[in-house]
């Protein structure tokens, strides 16, 4: 058998305690932003979207974290972290397509609440309201 310098039972490296206790701080304190701004209303503010964004900002810096810390891809080859980096680009294109092309097709199926749609829904529960009253006299009739 050949020698190696690397075995597999041993350990790569120890993580210290003063991180693990950092990096749950850090991990409590991001989870404590992410509530407090859900509760937060900024529709007042004129920004709709603020939530979603501050959120998806807080999640995407507590998943590095936890990549960084407890995968160990701070002390992994640089490849690896290459790799890490390069999905979160990649589904940042995906999610990005995703909106364009809902926000293209999205006004010719939701028409959302005009004049014309509550129209074609009053007419459509007028002829409805009629044809079963219709039924009802047709119904009594051949019951007598």
């Amino acid at each position: 058998m050949s020698s190696s310098n690397h075995e597999h039972g041993a350990v790569g490296h120890i993580v210290p305690i003063k991180m693990l206790v950092g990096t749950c701080l850090a991990l409590l304190f991001l989870t404590g932003v992410t509530v407090w701004v859900a509760k937060l209303d900024f529709v007042e503010l004129r920004m709709d979207e603020m939530n979603i964004l501050v959120a998806m900002g807080v999640a995407v810096v507590k998943c590095t974290i936890v990549a960084m810390i407890f995968m160990h891809l701070r002390w992994d080859r640089s490849f690896v972290g290459f790799v890490f980096v390069g999905s979160f680009i990649f589904v940042g294109i995906f999610i990005g397509f995703t909106l364009l092309d809902s926000s293209e097709y999205q006004p010719t199926i939701i028409p959302g609440d005009t004049p014309q749609v509550q129209l074609k829904l009053d007419a459509l529960n007028a002829s409805m309201a009629a044809d079963s009253a219709s039924s009802g006299e047709h119904d009594g009739a051949a019951s007598q």
